[in-house]
């Protein structure tokens, strides 16, 4: 494994918790390079209510590429409901714990990731399964063999230093928050109040989502973004607030968001509120050229 280290960290900083960043991110950077993990994401095919074929005909309402067969199957969408036909006899698996089962499948109805944890199928090296985003849906593929995987080499960060890690008090009541995504689409998220924190005697403000009582996630921009950072911002995940409502928001466990790797992710974008107008030094530096 190729990693980025974190050169020039400050020597005033307690390597315990250097280390403990580092491996937090090492432990990141293999669920990255995992086979279905979102290096290895090729491809993002809308879907209409009703027949959707698949495979690499021309004519195929789902263009997988050559490594199908001209006629894969076709997914039905009726309402919420999707069901999943195979052509003929074409090996098609269902991929349970990061391989495919032995069995083909014969084909019936599937589960949506709007339904919980979706079902997943392989032929060869893709894999692919119905993703919903408000009342659109999309087949989302990945291949385990796919470019950006293969030749993934680490990810740089920023040195880890301790004044990155702040401790904010969560303020207001619950309610919700209005994040838009990649694809123009605007949902209501649970949000247990807002975050106040400082930074070098400045205090500022985010908005997280999550339901009371559980880990928070909040999705961020910063003064950084386009000048080291990903334009599009990035992403932080915490621990439950404690009994005072306090919350640590560790920047140096800021990291990308998968539309740094993939055109055909469907990310959270920052709102107004959650752009900080500060440089956050720490965490995750840009990857390659963005989408």
């Amino acid at each position: 494994m190729v990693l980025a280290c974190c050169w020039g960290c400050d020597s005033g900083d307690d390597q315990t918790y250097i280390n403990e960043i580092d491996t937090w991110h090492a432990e990141r950077i293999d669920r990255l390079r995992s086979e279905t993990g979102w290096l290895s994401l090729v491809g993002l095919h809308s879907l209409g209510q009703g027949v959707n074929v698949v495979g690499s005909a021309d004519d195929a309402d789902v263009k997988l590429g050559k490594m199908v067969p001209e006629r894969l199957g076709t997914i039905v969408l009726t309402g919420e409901k999707a069901d999943f036909q195979v052509h003929g006899d074409v090996p098609v698996h269902l991929f349970v714990d990061g391989a495919p089962t032995e069995s083909a499948f014969a084909g019936g109805a599937i589960k949506t990731d709007g339904q919980g944890a979706p079902d997943m199928f392989s032929s060869g090296s893709l894999v692919f399964y119905v993703i919903q985003r408000g009342e659109k849906y999309f087949l989302r593929v990945k291949d385990r063999q796919s470019e950006v995987l293969q030749n993934f080499t680490g990810i740089d960060r920023y040195p880890v230093k301790e004044e990155w890690r702040v401790t904010a008090r969560l303020e207001g009541a619950p309610g919700t928050v209005r994040v838009a995504n990649v694809l123009g689409q605007v949902a209501a998220e649970p949000s247990p109040g807002t975050l106040v924190f400082e930074i070098s005697g400045l205090s500022h403000r985010l908005e997280p989502t999550g339901k009371p009582g559980e880990g928070l996630f909040v999705v961020f921009g910063d003064a950084s973004n386009g000048h080291g950072t990903y334009p599009g911002g990035r992403f932080l995940v915490t621990d439950p607030p404690n009994d005072d409502g306090e919350v640590v928001l560790d920047f140096n466990r800021a990291y990308n968001p998968p539309c740094v790797f993939s055109e055909y992710a469907t990310c959270p974008l920052p709102g107004a509120d959650n752009m900080l107008l500060l440089d956050i030094t720490a965490g995750e530096k840009m990857w390659g050229t963005g989408h």
